[in-house]
């Protein structure tokens, strides 16, 4: 495979894709863009919108071992990691893993779970692996995080601290449909759609989860000349310096700017990264990070408009 086979690969994946999700193309190609890239992703958007069947859809597409969890606010670390359980045949300690052993982890609701529960997936989250008693445990790959969370509902919800959401590559928004996709939608389920049931759907797997690091080795060889790393960096910088924002982005997020805006050139089947592709992945690698300050939000100012701001101020290299 070569790096212009990604853009038919990519194809292949959204034509599948569209047999499932109507209307969702935008925030699919960035769950692809983030799994390729080795990232994490949070949705967000109220229930009812297809999050968790965009999540089943990809992971079916690339056979990746998929698990669900309902984050609740009696939920435990060890509910997650796993626990060791003593075996009375053998008189010994075994470890009982938890659903965090999976390759595909769909956090349902992540913020109804308390920070301690939340902190659980830190670690798994930046290094792939969990410790338990001393003892370190790899996890397969590939391993990516998809938490949901409902914005609109705070009743009985554990905001993310920073330090988790910084480990998320993208928040992606998963708005209403509007009137003509819904329209769709009520046809494929008047002709009998089951969400639950993808193989009925006529779903292909197009890749296997081992493809997916052989894609990744491609993506790596995606040129990003000089101009670019500075057009990243200048943007960081101007998030840091906005007087709409009380915090700019991370180091992290210039990284993630970076293998994410490689990612999304290659599946366009380009080998090279131009700043439109910058542009693209900007938001969603923003919009959970940034602060704003009061003041802001008084002038009806929100996370995606400040970042535009951003993006119009900074110098776009020729």
């Amino acid at each position: 495979m070569q790096i212009a086979d990604l853009k038919k690969f990519y194809e292949a994946l959204r034509a599948e894709a569209n047999k499932v999700l109507v209307g969702l193309e935008a925030p699919f190609e960035l769950l692809v863009v983030a799994l390729l890239s080795n990232g994490h992703v949070l949705l967000e958007g109220v229930p009812g919108t297809a999050k968790t069947l965009m999540a089943k859809t990809l992971a079916y597409m690339v056979q990746a071992q998929f698990t669900r969890v309902q984050f609740t606010p009696d939920l435990m670390p060890s509910d997650i990691l796993g626990t060791s359980v003593f075996d009375m045949g053998s008189s010994r300690f075994y470890l009982k893993k938890g659903p965090i052993f999976t390759q595909l982890l769909l956090a349902d609701e992540i913020n109804r779970a308390p920070a301690k529960t939340q902190s659980a997936l830190l670690e798994a989250m930046e290094e792939r692996q969990v410790n338990l008693e001393g003892e370190r445990h790899l996890l397969d790959s590939p391993f990516m995080v998809i938490a949901t969370q409902n914005p609109i509902e705070y009743e009985g919800t554990y905001p993310l601290p920073e330090a988790q959401l910084d480990r998320f590559m993208f928040k992606i928004l998963v708005p209403y449909s509007p009137a003509s996709v819904e329209v769709e939608i009520l046809r494929r389920i008047h002709h009998g759609f089951d969400p639950h049931n993808l193989e009925s759907a006529g779903l292909s797997k197009v890749i296997s989860a081992g493809d997916v690091a052989e894609v990744r080795r491609l993506v790596q060889q995606v040129t990003v000349e000089d101009g670019i790393l500075n057009y990243i960096a200048n943007i960081n910088a101007a998030s840091r310096r906005s007087p709409d924002l009380v915090l700019g982005a991370s180091a992290r997020a210039a990284t993630h700017v970076l293998i994410s805006s490689k990612t999304f050139a290659a599946l366009r089947g380009r080998d090279y990264v131009t700043p439109d592709d910058v542009k693209v992945v900007v938001p969603a690698v923003f919009r959970h990070r940034i602060l704003l300050k009061p003041e802001a939000e008084i002038e009806g100012l929100n996370a995606d408009a400040v970042i535009q701001r951003l993006l119009g101020q900074v110098e776009v290299p020729r």
